[in-house]
């Protein structure tokens, strides 16, 4: 196989990533890392690396669109990005003193477990609850253009999201993934936040967290440029082509489309803790 054509198929591949991620709110690396491992042969350490460079694309590509259309939560974002960037930090730090095959399997076995409750809608009266005190003094509440008129909602339960930000954050770091999963998860089932509000608010956080644990594996040489470009740019055109699609898609076919991603990753997660390969 030649560079051009190992580029191209690379490339190729990186679009349908970005086309999921952006979607889902999930980050291209869930799909690109064990395309890259497990089809093309590319050493784990260097497909994480490309693979947080593709997160950072994915969020690039997608915020701008969703913050033009008012979907996502700007305050809700930036709040518990602190989190997730603390976690992440921390996450890097521990990764050399904790068995990441270990922490693969729990988290393999935590998305499984997610899937299965992201399929529990809460009604709209359990989102559409009373005041949060913290999220009215932070001014988290907000609205979302929606069918013909605009939607509003309540934040609820925000010390438990933070926590579980913090969580997404140290997965992050250990793993090498955007942690997208948890942070939709956190947004939608702990937050009560509305499912289409969480994943365009989860694509904008992804890429901070992402450059957190990136300066990392950079600062060790796991990042190659001859690789992380198709993989880029392949990503970026995939995250535009899905907030084109997002936007208008129903919420339920979404929520499937989610659970049946996050299934996959935990299947792989799973066998590659098991096996050792993480």
């Amino acid at each position: 196989m030649t560079v051009l054509e190992f580029s191209l198929i690379v490339g190729a591949g990186s679009l349908v990533a970005g086309f999921l991620g952006a979607l889902t709110g999930l980050g291209g690396g869930v799909v690109l890392v064990p395309m890259l491992t497990l089809l093309l042969g590319v050493d784990v350490r260097y497909a994480i690396g490309a693979s947080l460079v593709s997160v950072i694309a994915t969020s690039s590509g997608a915020a701008a669109a969703y913050v033009r259309e008012g979907i996502s939560n700007i305050r809700i974002g930036m709040f518990l990005e602190i989190a997730t960037t603390l976690g992440a930090l921390a996450g890097a730090t521990l990764a050399t003193r904790i068995s990441t095959s270990a922490i693969s399997i729990v988290f393999g076995l935590m998305l499984i477990g997610s899937a299965f409750l992201s399929w529990k809608r809460p009604s709209r009266n359990q989102r559409e609850g009373g005041l949060d005190p913290l999220a009215t003094k932070l001014r988290l509440n907000g609205s979302f253009p929606e069918g013909n008129g605009i939607r509003n909602y309540n934040v609820q339960r925000v010390p438990l999201g933070w926590g579980l930000m913090f969580g997404a954050g140290t997965l992050s770091g250990l793993l090498g993934i955007g942690s997208g999963a948890m942070k939709v998860l956190a947004m939608d089932q702990a937050m009560k936040i509305p499912f289409k509000v969480s994943t365009t608010t989860s694509n904008f956080m992804i890429g901070v967290t992402a450059a957190a644990s990136a300066g990392i594996y950079l600062s060790r040489g796991y990042i190659d440029p001859g690789l992380s470009m198709p993989v880029m740019l392949g990503v970026l055109g995939g995250s535009l082509l899905g907030t084109r699609i997002l936007v208008k898609a129903d919420p339920k076919w979404l929520r499937r489309v989610f659970s049946l991603v996050i299934v996959a990753l935990g299947i792989e997660m799973l066998y590659k803790g098991i096996s050792g390969r993480i």
